[in-house]
């Protein structure tokens, strides 16, 4: 038995442990018929209407002038640890910071610098990320002004289709800088470049060979599919307003806790092909509604070459992937989800960049110094895992660059946050290769650590927040570096939230090499658990990391082949089905109820997609047979599948009617290693798992805060989804207290009341403390009547 508060665990050196996971990963007639009912009516019925805590007041004044929200007050929180690094904020939230406070202070100090010279010759942070105004293709009322910055090239050109590819008459000139310029003239009234036709950046290098490259700051690129291994093209994009996009919708409310469904927009399909923004937003979006997702987190928006990297080797920052369509099209998409009230994070990849030297940012590296390229030279500037190219963060042109993105994906296209990719590899100087971080302190704050990367993130952070104080900001982090996740105005580095990424690798190690009867209680609860005092995390029990070629979800960890020949409904299902439908509803359960500030879940794996990714590549034959989803399976009514999806959609509105994914109040109450059950309390809801294989316990009791009469609010056995119906939904259970009111030593399991309940195997079932004479709009849901199956 156990008992702790994992709202209020010691701060001081309380640490998340860290995988080495993420970091050796890079390579790797669809209409819905119907939306099948996920819970049944009288379910949906008492959830939607029972009372929900509201939302907390801002107290900050916003203004709706611009693309984006803009802070109407002065930002003067933000430079408070400009003025007085000794005393910021997070030596308060965990003294054991202290004893690194010489590092503490050069990074801000770092920091403070940084966003000082920003201000005194760009004007402010914000129009410093406003780069994409100057550099790249801008036209005014004269013409088009084109702006690279290349302070290695010799000389250089603007060619394309508008001048026959002949750069002779579009000869850039050079500033001090080391930015070229050329202006191209309007002809009769017409813009001197025709919207949607292909342009490159033409230099000579200091060997006097002339090279063409896609230009950095290009906003579209296309290739000719018909030509093997063709090079992409760098698109003028700029369309009449006939053809531009308009957004319909605003921005929705930020949500108290992310729900996030994660996805990949061209694998979507459930057809062997490339899948389009517009299918996505048409087709998808309405699944990823009716299942409960506030948010939708969209992967492989950035444009890189080479399909198979999954879009974490970008070549072209600025661009959509052109492969599911034009840039109009990606904002269809991002109106759709705002219309249905679904915020969109984009999965923003600033750690590294494509080795591709013909269509990406890497070709304008032609042997020059650090200071004149995107990228440290060297072995500084170069992944040996990723085969990839590394930012000098140091470097003015590279942090207007990387800024400018950020505000350019936030303006243009009104994404609402990012998940950053790789910021472990950013933090520190080994990348965490063949780290594994222990949680000593020591690791994080060294020399080893890359403060120009850290001060890079806090001036995106800084900025993001700034421009849209409803934004999601998450970090890729598997070292668990302290503060990353406290805000930059208290010395911490500003992001949201952190993915988990330590659970799946626990799930995965239990599916992989321990019996059902080897799995710890307390060991789940420490893994679900282990997570830094006030930072918040996005847990997740599988992501895209775990379904990728050469893995397995948990759904084929769990059946494996009998997927593929058990799971109709028309025939009763084996124990091996029967093991793995139940385990999947818990383990995706438990780890969002218990894992975090937030919750994300990779397309498909909400109804156990039964196949993993494999992205067309030489290994397969180019196959897109294994990059799609199998939105079939889960359509098929007497498919076994629909049970998994709808206990999916049933736990995120459970969340959405008891916001106990927000809520501070976490406490486990027991972990009984013999009983192979764990009770927790997250806001007032009580949360009940059996894992046991075989035991059913009659009249169990829980301990519970508050005294009352309680209900179930959610039960993965019921029939609805694909369990056998043997708890009772109309039961009260009437609390009985426990011990001395205020003497925790006296109660049971530390909890000053408990009741009792049926628990059967396998099973997780939560209660809420029922409030009498509730109106539910169409009669009283009195004590009486919670909800029937």
């Amino acid at each position: 038995m156990s008992c702790f508060n994992v709202g209020f665990s010691q701060p001081c050196c309380y640490s998340l442990l860290g995988s080495s996971t993420s970091l050796n990963r890079r390579y790797y007639g669809y209409p819905i018929r119907r939306h099948p009912k996920l819970v049944s009516n009288e379910t949906e019925k008492f959830l939607r209407h029972t009372t929900r805590p509201q939302r907390p007041k801002t107290h900050l004044k916003v203004e709706q002038n611009s693309t984006v929200t803009t802070i109407s007050e002065d930002s003067s929180s933000m430079e408070s640890i400009e003025g007085d690094a000794e005393n910021a904020a997070i030596f308060g939230v965990d003294p054991c910071l202290k004893q690194f406070k010489d590092h503490f202070n050069y990074r801000l100090k770092t920091y403070a610098e940084r966003k000082k010279l920003i201000e005194k010759y760009e004007g402010s942070l914000e129009s410093f990320a406003q780069g994409y105004l100057k550099f790249g293709f801008n036209r005014d009322q004269d013409g088009i002004v084109y702006r690279e910055w290349a302070p290695a090239a010799q000389e250089a050109q603007l060619i394309g289709d508008f001048n026959g590819w002949d750069g002779s008459n579009h000869k850039m000139e050079k500033d001090e800088f080391g930015v070229w310029t050329v202006r191209i003239q309007n002809t009769g009234g017409n813009p001197g470049i025709p919207h949607n036709s292909r342009v490159k950046f033409r230099f000579k290098h200091g060997n006097g060979i002339w090279v063409d490259r896609i230009p950095a700051w290009i906003r579209y690129a296309t290739v000719d599919h018909t030509r093997f291994a063709a090079p992409y093209d760098g698109v003028y994009w700029d369309p009449p307003p006939s053809e531009r996009y308009e957004f319909k919708h605003s921005r929705p409310p930020k949500p108290m806790a992310p729900r996030i469904y994660e996805a990949h927009v061209g694998m979507s399909s459930s057809e062997p092909r490339i899948s389009s923004y517009r299918e996505f937003a048409d087709y998808v979006l309405p699944r990823i509604k009716v299942n409960n997702y506030n948010t939708v987190q969209l992967m492989a928006i950035m444009e890189h070459s080479y399909y198979a990297s999954f879009g974490y080797h970008v070549t072209n920052f600025f661009a959509p992937s052109s492969r599911s369509g034009t840039p109009e099209d990606l904002k269809y998409l991002i109106d759709k989800a705002h219309g249905l009230g679904i915020h969109v994070l984009m999965d923003v990849v600033h750690s590294h960049a494509s080795n591709n030297i013909t269509d990406g940012l890497n070709g304008f590296d032609v042997g020059q110094r650090t200071e004149e390229s995107y990228f440290h030279t060297r072995e500084r500037g170069y992944h040996k895992l990723w085969d990839s190219r590394l930012f000098n963060y140091a470097n003015w042109e590279v942090l207007r660059f990387l800024l400018s993105n950020l505000r350019w994906w936030m303006d243009e296209f009104k994404f609402d946050g990012f998940r950053f990719d790789g910021v472990t590899s950013m933090l520190y100087h080994h990348h965490g290769i063949n780290m594994g971080f222990s949680g000593n302190y020591g690791e994080y704050f060294s020399e080893a650590t890359d403060v120009d990367a850290v001060v890079y993130m806090m001036l995106a952070n800084c900025l993001i927040h700034n421009l849209l104080p409803d934004a999601t900001v998450v970090a890729e982090d598997v070292s668990g570096m302290p503060v990353l996740c406290r805000p930059v105005s208290e010395g911490g580095v500003g992001f949201d939230y952190r993915l988990a990424m330590a659970i799946p690798d626990k799930w995965i190690d239990y599916l992989k090499n321990k019996k059902d009867e080897e799995w710890s209680m307390k060991e789940i609860v420490r893994s679900l658990t282990n997570r830094r005092y006030t930072e918040k995390c996005v847990s997740y029990a599988e992501s895209h990391d775990q379904a990728i070629v050469g893995d397995k979800t948990i759904a084929f960890f769990l059946m494996d082949k009998e997927m593929y020949s058990g799971m109709s409904d028309l025939q009763p299902a084996s124990p091996i089905v029967e093991r793995g439908i139940s385990l999947h509803k818990m383990i995706h359960f438990i780890t969002m109820a218990l894992g975090g500030e937030g919750y994300l879940n990779f397309m498909g794996n909400e109804f156990g997609h039964p196949e993993w990714i494999d992205f067309p590549r030489e290994g397969n034959g180019w196959s897109y047979a294994k990059c799609r989803r199998q939105w079939n399976l889960v359509d098929t009514d007497h498919l076994r599948y629909k049970y998994m999806n709808a206990f999916d959609r049933a736990m995120n509105l459970l969340d959405e009617i008891f916001l106990f994914l927000s809520s501070t109040k976490q406490i486990v109450s027991s972990t009984s290693e013999e009983d192979k059950v764990i009770v927790f309390e997250r806001g007032d809801l009580v949360f009940v798992f059996n894992f046991h294989p075989e035991n059913t316990y009659e009249g169990y009791k829980v301990g519970c805060d508050l005294p009352g009469k309680y209900r179930v609010a959610l039960d993965s056995d019921a029939l609805e989804f694909g369990g056998h119906g043997r708890v009772g939904h109309d039961v009260d259970h009437f609390t009985s207290p426990e011990g001395l009111p205020g003497v925790p030593e006296t109660n049971f399991n530390n909890r000053p009341n408990s009741f009792k309940v049926l628990s059967p195997p396998r099973t997780c079932v939560v209660y809420y403390k029922v409030e009498e004479n509730i109106d539910v709009g169409d009669g009283e849901m009195g004590s009486e009547k919670c909800f029937d199956q």
